[in-house]
């Protein structure tokens, strides 16, 4: 008890985030029973009637069930394949930038767009790619035909890519800053004694610096493989491309709440939390393997 009294503070500033947690995180938990009931709102969740396997047979045996999990992956697989490296190249570059002024002017430009919701951005973009966006307006005043880009199922995933980069890879380059404030200057004095050119130092003192952080930040990502970005498709997609852009957040939006089958879309809502789960486990253990700070 004393040692609780000495800490009353901390545990006192602490006490909001664990009720956080609590409130938001853990008890929504039982909510998952769901998944093996048929869920009547009337009957609640405690009073509806159990049916065990059901949900997850009809989710396994739907023909539209290997399209979301195609469509979710290739999607998550794109923006880490293009999307990853950009934040870190940024930072790269940011850091080699010694006028101030252009420096946090560019920081705020790139910031800026993490800050705007979905529904605004996609507006924004919508009006660049859209029918009658900008891009269609200069291609038919240099006499070429329009192409619909936001209805084009080829088109959609690289747009999807594309659009969720622009906005996050500024936002998402702070981290690696953050990092790049933490290496020793003097190892860029020794190098430079030795001869070693620009590149040499990115790669042998700066990307090493990071490493650590870049690993991390891999983990979570390879984490949430199946988070495919419910905001930014439901904004982007239309039914012309539901085939290459409908994902497993979308499908449980549509079948949860528009079509209250709620115990089928908790059910595909466990699939993909399990499946997560599973992934950030084995690439955590993979980077430990390697040498490399893990997330435990």
């Amino acid at each position: 008890m004393r040692t609780i009294w000495k800490w009353r503070y901390f545990y006192l500033l602490l006490t909001p985030t664990l009720l956080y947690f609590i409130l938001f995180s853990y008890i929504p938990f039982y909510g998952v029973v769901i998944a093996f009931k048929n869920f009547q709102p009337f009957l609640g969740i405690g009073d509806s009637p159990w049916v065990g396997w059901k949900n997850f047979e009809t989710m396994f045996s739907s023909v539209k069930f290997p399209e979301l999990i195609r469509n979710t992956v290739l999607i998550s697989f794109y923006r880490i394949i293009f999307g990853f490296p950009v934040p870190i190249l940024f930072a790269l570059l940011l850091n080699e930038v010694r006028v101030m002024w252009f420096k946090r002017s560019i920081q705020t430009i790139a910031y800026f767009p993490h800050f705007l919701s979905w529904v605004i951005f996609g507006g924004i973009i919508y009006n660049v790619v859209g029918p009658s966006g900008i891009i269609n307006l200069l291609l038919e005043k240099i006499g070429i035909e329009a192409i619909n880009l936001s209805a084009n199922p080829d088109l959609f995933r690289p747009l999807v890519v594309v659009t969720g980069i622009l906005k996050e890879f500024g936002w998402a380059a702070i981290i690696y800053l953050a990092a790049l404030t933490g290496i020793d200057p003097h190892l860029y004095e020794a190098a430079k004694i030795d001869g070693a050119s620009k590149l040499r130092q990115i790669w042998h003192i700066t990307l090493t610096g990071i490493r650590p952080m870049i690993a991390m930040l891999l983990i979570l990502q390879l984490g949430s493989i199946l988070d495919a970005g419910f905001e930014q498709i439901l904004i982007l997609s239309n039914p012309v491309v539901y085939s290459v852009g409908d994902i497993i957040d979308t499908y449980v939006y549509r079948v949860g709440l528009l079509e209250a089958n709620y115990g089928l879309a908790t059910a595909v809502g466990l699939f993909k939390g399990v499946i997560a789960a599973i992934l950030i486990v084995s690439a955590n253990h993979i980077i430990r393997r390697t040498g490399e700070k893990s997330l435990w």
